[in-house]
């Protein structure tokens, strides 16, 4: 009697695992039903599709013009320095060492005007590329093989260049990036920046396409 009640408890509990266990696989494969895995997405495009835009026109207006009344600015000052630097003589008895210094000596102002020139055009070099390397449109082509790359131009303009996919590369997950997303193009020096203020229009896409890193055999 007792060993015919213990075989019917164990069945049950058999019955009541294989129920769980039925219901947790149907549960599960409803999941990975609905999930969009990165198989199910058609990268194969009809028409060209906008991934990632970022519009601010004024923001790059204003530091273009920041960078150009800088350069005139220190160019200004490098000009004003070697011409009214004079070389006057020192009293060589002087006491305190700065008194000594004789700043119309042509070591000098040779170098006080060339460090202010290369001030100025340092700064007006880092906000043209500033606006060069940033992206404003990010544009998938028909047929998902090719990307067009828009960016801002120091005069106001649009800069754009069409590239196969290969020849993209993301350095960052979209997911992960801070402020600035680099992207690399292949034969280009330095990255471009996709600002994470702007929207991805087609996040999914974007991260199956664009997004992807890839790896070259040759180091750009």
């Amino acid at each position: 009697m007792f060993s015919k009640l213990s075989t019917l408890k164990y069945s049950q509990k058999c019955n009541i695992l294989n129920t769980y266990k039925k219901i947790n696989l149907k549960s599960n494969c409803i999941k990975r039903y609905y999930c969009q895995k990165s198989l199910d997405i058609n990268t194969n495009v009809a028409k060209d599709v906008i991934l990632y835009k970022y519009k601010n026109d004024r923001f790059f207006k204003i530091i273009n013009i920041f960078g150009i009344a800088q350069f005139g600015f220190w160019t200004y000052l490098s000009m004003f320095s070697f011409t009214n630097l004079k070389d006057v003589p020192v009293d060589s008895n002087e006491v305190k060492w700065w008194r000594k210094i004789n700043l119309g000596e042509n070591k000098y102002k040779i170098s006080f005007t060339a460090i202010f020139f290369l001030i100025g055009w340092s700064i007006l070099l880092v906000t043209w590329m500033y606006s060069l390397k940033s992206v404003k449109y990010l544009i998938l082509r028909k047929g998902g093989n090719e990307v067009t790359i828009v960016t801002y131009t120091p005069t106001g303009g649009n800069r754009m260049f069409t590239l196969g996919l290969q020849n993209l590369s993301c350095k960052e997950s979209r997911l992960n990036a801070k402020s600035q997303l680099p992207i690399k193009v292949k034969g280009h020096y330095l990255h471009y920046l996709m600002d994470m203020r702007g929207e991805f229009t087609n996040p999914t896409l974007f991260d199956q396409t664009a997004g992807l890193r890839r790896n070259w055999t040759k180091s750009i």
